[in-house]
């Protein structure tokens, strides 16, 4: 199976080095063709190009319309793709947006897998990061072993659109976690106890969480090297509000964290983990 690869960022390397060490023939495009670096693969001069070439192309870019730029603009995806071609998009989308890419790329005999992740920069370096899909279920059994190489925990939730239904409840799950911890640990400030041992104390009851457990260090560290950037949980939870309001859905909590995450970006901290909220409710 040969396999394509769009988006070398922070979490697209790692995930095409583990396609290598899986043994894939992996070609890919860059926009930018420095980010190709050492990795062991064949460059390709456009998407439509790329497409021609692999059996599985694999996307992993911003935002909706960078998807529908990549697939469906000039020189794009779907206009040198045979048909058969699955796309794994590992992008963060709109679920209406994906449901809309999986219709145009059906027109043109390519099958289209809303594939978003969790599991950040350590899950992609590691391999094991979680994939939530939607889309047909024989194209997602046919790319199984593309998956397996880059993540653990492998869902098809449904029809198309319903991986970034689920990557948008992800996303609700992991900002409100952020929020409890930063405050939990305000409140252990504020009585002079040691958040530090909280933390550990924490870790082995009920209240324990991967959030706890990594964010909970980096509010120790006051460390917000990003795993996962600000201005990226900014843009994941716009999806998440545009969704909830199209279907006349109130999210209280929701709204809370979206303002501090938005408030975060606007003091011009976009490029430290989402996290750094913590120093927001710490000051408050």
């Amino acid at each position: 199976m040969r396999v394509g690869y769009i988006g070398l960022g922070i979490m697209g390397r790692p995930c095409v080095r583990n396609l290598l060490k899986a043994g894939f023939e992996v070609s890919v495009w860059a926009r930018r063709p420095a980010s190709i670096g050492d990795l062991a693969v064949t460059a390709c001069a456009t998407p439509a190009e790329l497409a021609g070439r692999v059996d599985v192309l694999v996307t992993n870019v911003s935002d909706t319309p960078d998807v529908e730029s990549v697939l469906f603009g000039e020189n794009g995806v779907l206009s040198g793709a045979r048909p058969g071609l699955i796309v794994i998009d590992m992008s963060t989308i709109a679920p209406l947006g994906a449901r809309r890419i999986a219709a145009g790329c059906a027109g043109r005999g390519v099958t289209f897998l809303d594939s978003p992740v969790s599991g950040g920069e350590v899950g992609a370096v590691n391999g094991t990061l979680s994939f939530m899909v939607g889309g047909e279920q024989a194209a997602f059994d046919k790319a199984q072993p593309v998956y397996q190489a880059m993540g653990k925990n492998i869902v098809r939730i449904g029809d198309s659109g319903a991986g970034s239904v689920a990557k948008a409840c992800n996303q609700i799950v992991v900002a409100l976690n952020v929020q409890a911890v930063a405050e939990a640990f305000k409140l252990a400030d504020a009585c002079q106890v040691d958040k530090a041992r909280v933390r550990e104390a924490l870790l082995g009851g009920f209240a324990s969480s991967r959030v706890l457990d990594i964010h909970g260090q980096r509010m120790i560290d006051d460390n917000y090297v990003p795993g996962f950037k600000a201005k990226l949980h900014q843009k994941d939870m716009g999806i998440v509000g545009e969704t909830a309001r199209a279907l006349d859905t109130a999210l209280p909590a929701t709204t809370q964290v979206t303002a501090l995450i938005d408030a975060l970006v606007a003091n011009g901290d976009g490029e430290l983990d989402s996290s750094a909220i913590a120093r927001l409710i710490s000051a408050a």
